[in-house]
């Protein structure tokens, strides 16, 4: 196996110190022995990162730091690295401080960073409207902060965003197939949780070690989870009716750790291809897990009645990731196979 140094700003990486690893004869075949003079050092820069190649198995020479272990999806990374033998620790630091945050890296030593923390309010976004100060402070200064320590120490940060920064418009119109692309720029600003991601999006693009994920409407086949999109909507008294693009957290969590191998930085649209409304899905809930099941329907209008905050509609175009990862699932394919299947109670003819 070689480890090189690669330059985040290149295109292609340039091998700069090599050395191997080897298995001694009087080890198992799953211990590797590293072999190079250790007055072997990285080249000062941020931009330089260190890299290793897969040969040495599954897991290999990774390592881990994920923030966000009592959240939803960074308590699934979690069980993904440990389904995968990939070494990993929980982040003990609070984003906003910076010095925890830098303690956390010296300690862990990690090879990539993750980040699946932030303020999403409680019961949903509506929160945020009235706590907007806590609500920078942790979705904006407390990414920054650990995106510039990344940075320093030329680490890559996959960063769990959220594509609820768009909402249909004359160049995106409703149903028309036309998604918003990942250079686009963000124009939903009606709750205050959406505005503090589009504001941190904006300014993370200047740190090229940084692989930012859009996440929307998040949906696992963990339908006990109150984060759940589809628990989310099943259990409303009344849900509006539109197409939007969103995300299987069991097809796309995988993919994400399969980015980071990959060292895959930028803005990508982290969703299913193609839409999927609240009635399809309901449809779905119905069909495969309980067939008394029923609800209603109400509009835009009628439901801005009873939120604060604005929601964001949207189709997002994932061809980008789809061309990188030829085996995605389109929306509804993919909620049949890993959501709808997997807890299905309706035999079905």
């Amino acid at each position: 196996m070689y480890i090189y140094w690669e330059c985040l700003g290149c295109k292609n990486p340039v091998q700069l110190y090599g050395c191997s690893f080897g298995t001694d004869s009087s080890s198992r075949r799953d211990k590797t022995h590293l072999r190079v003079a250790s007055s072997i050092r990285p080249p000062h820069s941020p931009f330089i990162k260190m890299v290793a190649s897969a040969e040495n198995g599954a897991g290999g020479h990774l390592k881990f730091l994920i923030y966000g272990r009592t959240g939803w999806i960074g308590g699934e990374i979690g069980k993904l690295c440990e389904e995968q033998g990939i070494a990993f620790e929980f982040g003990k630091g609070r984003l906003e401080n910076r010095s925890q945050l830098q303690e956390d890296i010296e300690a862990v030593k990690p090879t990539h960073v993750f980040n699946a923390a932030g303020v999403t309010g409680r019961p949903n976004v509506d929160w945020c409207e009235s706590h907007k100060v806590e609500t920078i402070r942790t979705n904006v200064v407390g990414t920054l902060n650990l995106a510039d320590l990344c940075r320093q120490q030329g680490l890559i940060l996959i960063n769990y965003a959220t594509g609820c920064i768009f909402e249909y418009d004359e160049k995106h119109p409703l149903g028309s197939g036309i998604g918003f692309k990942e250079e686009d720029t963000p124009n939903f600003m009606g709750s205050y949780y959406s505005k503090t991601k589009a504001m941190v999006e904006d300014l993370l693009k200047n740190f090229e070690n940084v692989c930012t994920l859009r996440v929307r409407m998040p949906i696992s086949s963990d339908l006990s989870n109150p984060r759940n999109f589809i628990t989310k909507i099943s259990r409303y008294e009344k849900v509006v009716n539109i197409p939007n693009s969103m995300t299987i957290l069991d097809e796309l969590l995988p993919i994400s750790i399969e980015m980071a191998k990959r060292n895959l930085t930028g803005i990508w649209n982290f969703t299913n291809p193609g839409v999927v409304s609240h009635n399809e899905i309901l449809e779905m809930y119905r069909d495969y897990i309980d067939p008394s099941y029923t609800w209603k329907n109400f509009t835009l209008e009628e439901q801005a009645k009873v939120i604060v905050a604005a929601r964001s509609n949207n189709e997002m175009d994932a061809s980008k990731l789809k061309n990188e990862f030829p085996e995605l699932l389109p929306i509804k394919e993919s909620l049949i196979k890993y959501v709808f299947e997997p807890n299905q109670k309706v035999r079905r003819a």
